[in-house]
């Protein structure tokens, strides 16, 4: 299966194209700085060369189409890692630039290389599109507000995932909104309850079992379906 992972260079990015070659995927994961990505190098080097590394910028028009030729079809799974949270991320003292890059990294962008990416998942006949996203996407789970950026960046990737789902079911392409959880990452921290091992190994779980009935839904790494 040839899979396409953004913001492959660290955290769950990493993980994913870890996991994906280990059960014998082809992988091109994409980084905004190839040359400082050395866990991915050093993965490179024992993939047999099923691993390629590409420099992409999701945020950029510009690098996201030239990623988008540089890939052969098909691609059977895309996943679109690529995220940022600033901290703090509160009502005081609210950075409206920040909020915007946000908003751009963790929403349009991943409809951007979603859209730039559609002959390769069309030639796969029978391609999945996972957008991660997030709990704290959830409106109905906003028990305690702020994360202003986060959220609102989440529950817009929400909606272009729900759109996905019903745009490309005729192209036999199936998007997915999928939450990894609280993970211990550079961006989850420290003190987050789920390994980054134990959330990966789930998502690729549940992908492989969610179907056309479900394209367009959000789901978390265990396979619960989440409330909007």
């Amino acid at each position: 299966m040839n899979v396409v992972i953004t913001g492959a260079s660290r955290g769950i990015g990493l993980e994913l194209v870890r996991q994906c070659l280990a059960r014998g995927d082809v992988v091109h994961a994409g980084v905004r700085a190839p040359r400082r990505a050395t866990e991915l190098a050093s993965l490179v080097r024992g993939s047999s060369g099923r691993l390629h590394v590409h420099m992409l910028d999701v945020a950029d028009e510009a690098s996201v189409q030239v990623f988008a030729g540089a890939l052969p079809g098909p691609v059977h799974l895309l996943i679109n890692n690529a995220g940022v949270r600033s901290r703090p991320d509160a009502l005081a003292g609210l950075d409206s630039e920040d909020l915007i890059r946000t908003f751009q990294v963790n929403a349009v962008a991943a409809l951007r290389v979603t859209v730039a990416l559609l002959p390769q998942l069309r030639a796969a006949g029978g391609a999945k599109v996972a957008n991660l996203s997030s709990n704290l996407g959830s409106i109905t789970d906003n028990s305690w507000g702020g994360a202003y950026g986060y959220r609102m960046s989440k529950a817009a990737l929400n909606m272009a995932t729900r759109s996905l789902g019903h745009d490309l079911k005729e192209d036999g392409i199936l998007a997915f909104a999928m939450s990894p959880g609280w993970v211990r990452t550079d961006m989850g921290g420290s003190e987050a309850p789920t390994a980054v091992e134990v959330s990966v190994t789930g998502l690729l779980t549940v992908l492989a079992r969610l179907g056309g009935e479900d394209t367009g839904g959000f789901f978390d790494f265990e396979g619960h379906r989440l409330s909007w």
